[in-house]
């Protein structure tokens, strides 16, 4: 049975933690995170939930593991995974598939796939500020869909913080960094890929982690926290 929670997440709420991970939310076992997921016209493409089953501690670090589970917009569930966070001495470092909220089209493509793929960590800094260069990052995905092999090359570059912003929706308020960044994709069936590139800008909340994206081909957005009781 879940309980919901409202909240109010401040980023300067965890601040005073940032060197020693603890107050981060992904980091607490049994907590719940709903993101909703929106197609570029702004309507229901599903959500995306994730859990987090175990954590474990160590010195000034600390690493969780969650069970991702994506819904589309009738509520059947697509697509279910196992992720991870690591945080050392304040830097968060969110699973690169986190960031993989797929539309509609997507979900439907690899709904009965099979997913391998090393664990590819996306670093953010406790130490931020609105100018800063953060590391770029990529990550290969190998796939089974439909008895097919595939395989997905991610890259993201040009990760710049732009500004700060207060973010707010059904499940609180969080003021968060902005940050722009280059998404390269590139599915290769067959020794056939073609790579796509767009711009993204997401907002990220020290202490929580990413609370909004936005690129062309749609949108997502936390819309609930919740603790499982």
């Amino acid at each position: 049975m879940k309980k919901l929670i409202v909240v109010s997440l401040l980023c300067h709420s965890f601040l005073s933690h940032a060197q020693d991970c603890s107050g981060y939310y992904f980091l607490k076992e049994k907590n719940i995170v709903e993101v909703s997921l929106y197609g570029k016209k702004g309507d229901d493409n599903g959500k995306h939930v994730y859990t987090v089953t175990k954590v474990t501690n160590s010195g000034s670090g600390a690493n969780s593991e969650l069970t991702s589970e994506i819904f589309n917009k009738n509520g059947k569930s697509t697509a279910k995974a196992v992720e991870s966070i690591e945080c050392k001495a304040g830097v968060m470092m969110l699973d690169m598939k986190m960031n993989m909220n797929l539309n509609e089209q997507q979900q439907k493509q690899y709904e009965k796939s099979t997913v391998t793929g090393d664990k590819i960590y996306i670093e953010y800094p406790a130490g931020m500020k609105v100018g800063d260069d953060l590391k770029d990052a990529n990550m290969t995905l190998n796939m089974m869909n439909n008895g097919m092999p595939q395989t997905i090359e991610v890259n993201i570059t040009q990760r710049k913080v732009v500004g700060k912003e207060t973010i707010t929706s059904a499940a609180g308020s969080w003021e968060c960094y902005k940050i722009t960044f280059n998404t390269k994709t590139k599915v290769t069936v067959m020794n056939i890929g073609i790579p796509v590139s767009f711009d993204v800008t997401e907002w990220y909340c020290p202490g929580f982690g990413q609370v909004k994206t936005e690129s062309k081909h749609g949108s997502s957005l936390v819309t609930a926290v919740s603790v499982k009781s």
